[in-house]
């Protein structure tokens, strides 16, 4: 028990009196006791500063996993609706070519225009006026309208009207005035719209004069 005491008073006095200067200098109890603090601090900062740059790792690594999980179930369900959407592609595209099958091509305008004109002859109107107006050209089809005006009874008129929405071509009344006169005939006002296709030559045309627009608000 004296040894005890003796080596803890041995050890204590070994502290007493040191400089914090000279390190090197000191007994070798407190050297090694520093040394070992040291060693440890060294550790405990360096595993801190490890385990900090693995945690930012392990953040980022779980989001990107997250992204990844939602691209999948992006995927998984583009999969799923994968033949539904090209049976509806499929529906669309035959959609297109019907309505495209009802544009006349510029060739066909003027038999169609006839169709118009017959349209109300058939019916006994009386054309005041019939007019074509200027070519309207669009990004892939061409807008004739066609001033008209058309005279004759109720149900002459009301029969007119349907006879051009069943025409096989895609032909539209715009801004309609009907007015009754003293006699109890009636007069048709209208605007016809009827629609082409544009030819290969027109089509190219559009593409340059787009492409030019293009370029000058690029410049711009």
């Amino acid at each position: 028990m004296a040894d005890l005491k003796n080596f803890g008073k041995t050890v204590a006095e070994q502290f007493r009196g040191l400089n914090g200067r000279d390190p090197g200098q000191w007994p070798i109890v407190p050297r090694m006791l520093c040394a070992v603090l040291t060693t440890v601090a060294v550790i405990v900062l360096g595993w801190f500063l490890y385990l900090d740059g693995q945690r930012t790792e392990l953040e980022q690594g779980e989001q990107e996993e997250q992204k990844l999980k939602d691209q999948y179930k992006i995927k998984v369900q583009q999969a799923i609706n994968l033949e539904a959407l090209r049976k509806q592609k499929q529906q669309v595209g035959e959609y297109v070519a019907t309505l495209e099958k009802q544009l006349p091509s510029k060739a066909e305008m003027d038999a169609l225009l006839s169709d118009i004109n017959q349209s109300g002859l058939g019916r006994g109107l009386q054309f005041e006026l019939f007019k074509p107006g200027q070519v309207v050209v669009k990004d892939y089809y061409a807008e004739l309208p066609i001033d008209i005006k058309v005279t004759g009874g109720y149900h002459d008129v009301g029969a007119f009207t349907s006879d051009i929405a069943n025409l096989p071509r895609i032909v539209t009344l715009n801004n309609l005035n009907l007015v009754t006169g003293k006699d109890g005939v009636l007069t048709l006002e209208a605007v016809a719209k009827t629609f082409r296709y544009l030819d290969r030559e027109e089509v190219a045309a559009q593409r340059k004069a787009a492409e030019k627009d293009k370029s000058k608000g690029a410049k711009k």
